[in-house]
């Protein structure tokens, strides 16, 4: 029977440590505006609830649009050391999404959560690393952490921080590496990575392996946009061909012939053509050892050419020849450097 006897406990589905969430599109404003209150408990319960909203990609981008990136920042520097944890696993929540990292990079978080690469809460810079290292994911998240000059910050840490943090630490470095090792190699990055190759955590040692093998990255590009001797780039890969590439002078067709030009040469001795299906050019002996052995291409055989052959590759700057044929005739020949597979009429 029931009874008009009110429970004490609370109701089961109520989390007492978190705000209670508004409907609809009223709810992150109404945690924004909570973020920022006086009250200390009030700011705990809202990171606890815009923690678990910061899940959905969409709520992300609308907290950026409202301006909860700017109240994260300003709780980065509470004095209190649940809101400061809080605040970093809030936003690195918001790093593992591509609209957030582009949020870190808009609204200068970087900058602010560089403050607490020091922080006395293990836990609290262990979330900083993780935002840190799903934000070098991106290319320009990699970028804007070597452009923060946070490199050398990071690379000391390596001395001190407790292993699960130096795993972090060096995925971030591996990435911010590959686009950018000057810093890196400045603080005495390598000497470091050759210890850590002596760990015995094998995490440690296989990460250590990458930063290693990414600081060896920067080298390619660096040649090609500025290769020495203040070559242009293009210039540069003439004269540094690849190592399985012909030199300058010798074709596929033999000494003395030049292969993959730029352009068609004319001379008064040599005439160069391309060979069918090849990109490079040969020289006309070249051509006609190509054909002979590819076989020429056929052509239609009209009532006007029945007694002919597949006609050979034509030339309309190189006039025909007549040569003479079988019976004392005369018969039509190819271009100049074309091989005369013909038929007498």
């Amino acid at each position: 029977m029931a009874h008009t006897q009110i429970s004490k406990y609370l109701p089961p589905d109520i989390n007492p440590t978190q705000a209670a969430i508004a409907y609809g599109c009223r709810a992150l404003p109404k945690l924004n505006e909570e973020l920022q209150s006086e009250d200390l408990l009030t700011r705990q319960k809202a990171l606890m609830a815009l923690y678990d909203l910061m899940h959905d990609p969409e709520h992300v981008y609308t907290a950026i649009r409202i301006g909860c990136l700017e109240s994260l920042k300003d709780l980065l520097m509470d004095t209190n050391d649940l809101v400061r944890i809080k605040t970093t696993e809030v936003l690195y929540i918001m790093a593992t999404h591509n609209v957030g990292r582009d949020g870190f990079l808009e609204h200068d978080v970087i900058y602010a959560l560089s403050f607490l690469l020091s922080d006395p809460q293990s836990a609290c810079r262990e979330n900083l690393h993780l935002a840190f290292k799903h934000l070098a994911q991106l290319p320009a998240g990699a970028k804007g952490i070597v452009n923060s000059s946070l490199i050398p910050s990071l690379v000391g840490k390596l001395q001190t921080e407790e292993e699960r943090i130096q795993e972090l630490l060096l995925d971030t470095l591996a990435a911010c590496l590959i686009e950018d090792a000057t810093e890196a190699l400045a603080s005495r990055v390598v000497p470091f990575l050759k210890e850590k190759l002596l760990s015995a955590n094998s995490n440690i040692r296989s990460k250590a392996a990458q930063a290693l093998i990414a600081v060896s990255h920067p080298a390619a590009p660096s040649l090609a946009q500025h290769p020495p001797g203040g070559q242009e780039p293009g210039v540069a890969a003439r004269h540094h061909p690849h190592p399985g590439a012909p030199a300058e002078g010798q074709g596929r067709g033999g000494a003395g012939q030049r292969s993959w030009g730029p352009h068609v040469r004319h001379s008064d001795h040599q005439r160069e053509v391309r060979g069918p299906g090849h990109g490079g050019h040969r020289s006309a002996a070249g051509a006609t050892a190509l054909i002979l052995e590819q076989g020429a291409p056929q052509c239609h055989q009209g009532p006007h050419h029945a007694g002919r052959g597949p006609r050979g590759p034509q030339d309309p700057a190189v006039p025909r020849a007549h040569l003479p044929g079988p019976q004392g005739g005369h018969q039509r020949g190819c271009a100049a450097g074309s091989p005369d597979r013909r038929q007498s009429h």
